[in-house]
């Protein structure tokens, strides 16, 4: 058995398509193009209009091509819960919508597929569960879920109906996946969640905040090591995606300044730096205190780096709401941001607001958010140039056999000449000059 998958959004999709490849590894699938497969996965994303329109656009391909291929359409994700009583009326040929609570009858699915018989979602009980593992084979850089769902209702963002309610990975599990991922040669994590800052476990015998998660991580490998575990070989950094702010602990920072296996770069979600539109989105924290965090977060931990989202054109901004965005923006000097225009979300609130901004007037508030942010990546990648740093090397350059890409731990892309025997390991390097948003530099031994 054959089959063919397509994954939109973001890196929470990305890790749940490598467990539903798990899944159909297991079973003896194959990967495969479309025409040959006997199955057709879309993993889809509604946060953004853009996502979702692809993603509907694609589904109509392989709509028409279904009668003259055979293949079984089945679509998962959060347009599948979204619309999970509407997309086949939309879309016939779709076999299977299996939405957030469903995941988890995907074997059974495959298992019905090759047997030529139809599995019926309506006979199981909604429910959400961890994968064992989200590991895409030959990987040396993973993600790991450790909680899923939201609980915030920021008022422009569908997550909350789509994804649930938070729930958070057992600690047992993590870090079970992560042991097994060490041995498989990983070497680097990213922990995932919709806000990670937010994990919470409780049993009979204790309570776990994100903080305590991340001292428990860094103690266990820390030991593993110890025990045998060759650090040359072994996961050698970790990263978290993503943060709230609100929910960014004095204890979380006095981690990341202690415990040097993580790295000591954040997103942290800005998305806009006027407290009316803070206010109007629910984001639950002030243009001061975001920036007080950062000033708090910078002392403790030196040489620290933060990116961010920056969303722009929401209802009720104006020109003095854009201002107050690139201030904060020129004061925190992100080193790169994600930039998007409000587009509104069917089912949340901001759907309602009054004061939408024509297009016109987003697409050119948007424009002088990029503006300001290329300037800003631009003066701190040039405040590098002549720095070493340690790097991990992930690929072959596109533009020459003899140079490698890597990147450090601050998530900035280098390209330097190196063997491709290299690629999976650390390197330290000094950073020589810039081309586009990419250093190029040269492996220093010291």
């Amino acid at each position: 058995m054959k089959y063919y998958l397509e994954t939109y959004g973001c890196q929470m999709n990305k890790a749940e398509s490598s467990a539903l490849e798990t899944i159909l590894r297991e079973k003896a699938w194959e990967p495969a193009p479309a025409e040959e497969a006997n199955l057709v996965l879309i993993n889809t994303c509604t946060v953004r209009a853009t996502a979702e329109n692809r993603a509907w656009g694609r589904i109509a391909q392989f709509a028409a091509g279904k009668k003259r291929f055979g293949y079984t359409i089945a679509v998962v994700g959060c347009m599948a819960e979204q619309y999970k009583d509407t997309m086949k009326e939309r879309v016939p040929e779709i076999d299977y919508v299996i939405g957030t609570y469903q995941k988890q009858s995907f074997g059974l699915i495959a298992d019905q597929i090759q047997a030529g018989t139809h599995f019926d979602l309506d006979d199981e009980k909604p429910v959400f569960q961890f994968s064992k593992t989200y590991h895409e084979p030959g990987a040396f850089r993973d993600f790991v879920p450790i909680m899923h769902g939201c609980n915030n209702f920021c008022t422009y963002c569908i997550v909350p109906y789509v994804r649930g309610r938070e729930v958070s990975r057992s600690p047992e599990e993590i870090l079970a996946e992560l042991d097994s991922l060490e041995d498989l040669g990983v070497r680097e994590i990213t922990l995932l969640g919709q806000n990670v800052n937010s994990y919470s476990w409780k049993d009979a015998d204790r309570t776990l905040d994100f903080p305590a998660l991340l001292r428990l991580i860094a103690e266990h490998l820390r030991a593993r090591h110890a025990g045998g575990q060759s650090q040359s070989k072994g996961i050698g950094w970790i990263r978290f995606l993503t943060s709230h702010p609100k929910d960014l602990s004095p204890e979380l920072i006095d981690v990341l300044a202690s415990e040097p296996v993580y790295c000591k770069h954040i997103h942290l979600c800005l998305q806009s730096g006027s407290n009316k539109i803070l206010a109007s989105m629910n984001r639950k924290y002030t243009r001061e205190y975001f920036l007080d965090l950062v000033d708090r977060m910078r002392e403790a931990i030196p040489g620290l780096s933060l990116s961010t989202d920056i969303l722009v054109g929401f209802p009720g901004e104006t020109d003095e709401d854009l201002e107050a965005t690139l201030d904060a923006m020129r004061q925190v000097r992100f080193s790169y941001a994600f930039m998007y225009y409000f587009n509104p979300r069917e089912g949340t609130a901001a759907v309602n607001l009054p004061g939408k901004l024509p297009d016109k007037v987003k697409k050119a508030h948007l424009a002088r958010v990029i503006e300001v942010q290329k300037e800003i990546t631009s003066n701190l990648m040039q405040e590098r140039v002549g720095c070493v740093d340690e790097v991990l090397i992930e690929g072959q350059s596109r533009r020459s056999s003899k140079e490698l890409v890597a990147r450090t731990a601050r998530d900035e892309m280098v390209v330097f000449r190196g063997e491709m025997s290299r690629i999976g390991q650390f390197a330290r390097v000094r950073l020589l000059s810039i081309s586009g948003n990419t250093f190029k530099a040269e492996e220093v031994h010291e």
